[in-house]
């Protein structure tokens, strides 16, 4: 069977173009990413931010005095990109594979010809759902807001696929939410039993999600039967098998089916991989080997509550028997999992959020896991969507990816008193990409039990991307749950967070996770040099750190196979952004994959 082991030498013969070229032209690209930071940054402080430029101009100037240095993990990866045993490939991550350019839709309504006004005073979200609504009747469509504050008492619901809601930047259009999702719609107790809010995680005041999945929550949570949240349901049993398939290698673009008849190029299917009594599909997420072998896995019990473990994908060919990806496959495809492709509750695609300001009513931040909902935007069960030039303002939870794949933020912001989660990815997120953003210093003291997380990922989440960012607070948080192959890269981070997580969600990490060229301004280790607690992962082009606070200790024993270069070295890293040099050898994959 081809797949990306063959696929990944068929680079050489793209368009004519060798390997070498490729490869030579992603690392120039990479080499120029200090410059490219900086301008990604700036666009971000047109949009009224400072915060971005401040951390990649700093670290392009610390570096300009030295030569950079391509490591030999860069050399290595490059000749295996689909298959490396320590960094993922991400060069596809995000919506439509990472495009640079979202889909400019023509505009067909503006919120005021249904009654909003931009008085503050006036609730206008009853206007702005229904000019949604009417784009999407219309088949999609661009709603604009015009400048101005906007009050909302109520959710703004992003329900329709192909709907744009467009301001007019996140410096001229503001809308003021005077309520949070406790009063919108009730108590989110946690599936899991005891006291805490599941508003602590979950929900948005800007919500993007298909319009039957958003009720059917609603109608859960109401109901106090407390839902899982994502691609199959409340129950996790709206889901059909499409066809089995056949086993097959992480990298794969290519896998090999029983039954392609109900497969067509363009849908979006779900790849499902049951775990086994022994645990070799969690296992294998960490890389395999004596450590992972040895875990005792039975009494991580919110952890095994996670599996299956479901992808969203994009079919791209079906020839035959023959079915090619948009990406390529996550795992090994082995027959003790059960694998198949399989529908899904219909997902949320090729919508989008662009150029406005949330500010939520300013009130104290609540004592950890216990928030109320004054939370900004969630993109759930959507796929190919997309945020843009987005600030939040007072918000108990920033920006968040429940059972979102293939989406892109950008140019977001979370400013105010002080979030839970700033950021947040879980319940099964994959192939995200979150570049120019920035989390600003609380403008108030954190009161007494609240807690600070930082960029969060978890419930075996994977081959997600942090690019380019500015963090003046927070961490690189996993709330354990094996999220495994992600990336963050390009960051300067004012580490002074703490990750959460309960002991029954098991690892921290799972293998393939990756740092490279991190700046860290307060000198502490946490959650940021990697070598010692992630198995077969990465850490590249970090500053000297060192532990105090929060420490952590290996899940698994023995050997983990990670690395670890340039480390308190003087010279910058080259590629200076992971995911920019990716990105060049994703833009090459996809012709040699048919």
């Amino acid at each position: 069977m081809r797949n990306a082991h063959t696929g990944a030498m068929g680079i050489s013969n793209v368009m004519g173009t060798t390997r070498r070229e490729v490869l030579g032209n992603a690392v120039a690209v990479a080499a120029g990413a200090g410059t490219a930071a900086t301008l990604g940054a700036g666009t971000a402080n047109a949009a009224g931010s400072t915060a971005a430029t401040a951390g990649a101009g700093t670290a392009t100037a610390a570096g300009s005095g030295t030569a950079p240095v391509v490591p030999a993990l860069w050399r290595e990866f490059s000749r295996t990109p689909f298959t490396h045993p320590q960094i993922p490939f991400i060069g596809r991550a995000g919506c439509r594979g990472g495009a640079a350019r979202f889909p400019r839709r023509p505009v067909v309504v503006d919120v005021r010809a249904f009654g909003a006004v931009a008085d503050g005073t006036t609730d206008s979200a009853p206007a702005i759902n229904r000019a949604i609504a009417a784009a999407g009747r219309a088949g999609g469509g661009t709603v604009t807001i015009p400048p101005g504050v906007f009050r909302i008492d109520d959710v703004i619901r992003v329900n329709r696929s192909n709907v744009v809601l467009k301001g007019a930047g996140s410096g001229r259009t503001t809308l003021y939410a005077t309520k949070n999702l406790t009063e919108l719609i009730g108590v989110y107790g946690s599936r899991y039993g005891g006291d805490k809010s599941s508003w602590s995680w979950a929900g948005g005041l800007i919500w993007l999600a298909p319009e039957a999945r958003w009720t059917s929550l609603v109608a859960a949570i109401r109901a106090r039967a407390w839902p899982f949240e994502g691609w199959t349901g409340n129950k996790r049993d709206e889901w059909r098998t499409l066809t089995t398939v056949a086993p097959a290698p992480q990298g794969s673009w290519t896998v090999t089916v029983a039954d392609p008849s109900s497969l067509r190029p363009g849908s979006l299917v779900l790849l499902r991989l049951a775990d086994d009594a022994d645990h070799t599909l969690l296992e294998h997420m960490c890389g395999g080997g004596p450590g992972a072998e040895a875990y005792y896995w039975d009494d991580k019990t919110k952890l095994t509550s996670y599996v299956p473990y479901e992808w969203p994908v994009r079919i791209t060919h079906v020839r035959g028997r023959r079915v090619t990806l948009e990406r390529p496959l996550p795992l090994d495809v082995r027959p003790e999992w059960k694998p198949q492709l399989t529908t899904h509750v219909p997902e949320l695609s090729g919508s989008g959020v662009e150029g406005l300001t949330l500010e939520a009513v300013e009130t104290p931040q609540q004592q950890h896991l216990l928030d109320k909902g004054h939370n900004g935007v969630v993109l759930q069960c959507a796929y190919d969507c997309w945020v843009d030039d987005v600030t939040v303002r007072h918000v108990d939870n920033g920006f968040g990816l429940v059972a979102a794949s293939a989406c892109t933020l950008r140019r977001t912001r979370v400013t105010g008193r002080g979030s839970h989660h700033p950021y947040f990815c879980r319940e099964g997120s994959h192939d995200n990409l979150i570049e120019d953003f920035a989390i600003e210093e609380r403008t108030s003291p954190a009161p007494s039990n609240t807690q600070l997380h930082g960029i969060n990922v978890e419930g075996l989440s994977s081959y997600n991307v942090w690019s380019r960012g500015d963090m003046r607070m927070g961490t690189f948080d996993s709330h354990r749950g094996l999220p495994f192959a992600n990336v963050r890269t390009d960051i300067t981070v004012n580490n002074n967070g703490r990750h959460g997580g309960d002991a029954s969600a098991g690892p921290l990490f799972g293998a393939r996770f990756t740092h490279w060229n991190i700046r860290v301004t307060n000198g502490r280790a946490g959650l940021m040099k990697i070598d010692g607690l992630a198995p077969y992962s990465a850490t590249v082009g970090i500053n000297e750190v060192s532990e105090f606070d929060q420490i952590d200790v290996p899940d698994f024993t023995g050997r983990l196979h990670t690395r670890l270069e340039l480390y308190a070295s003087p010279h910058p890293v080259r590629p200076h952004n992971l995911h920019e040099a990716q990105r060049e050898l994703g833009r090459a994959a996809p012709d040699s994959r048919a």
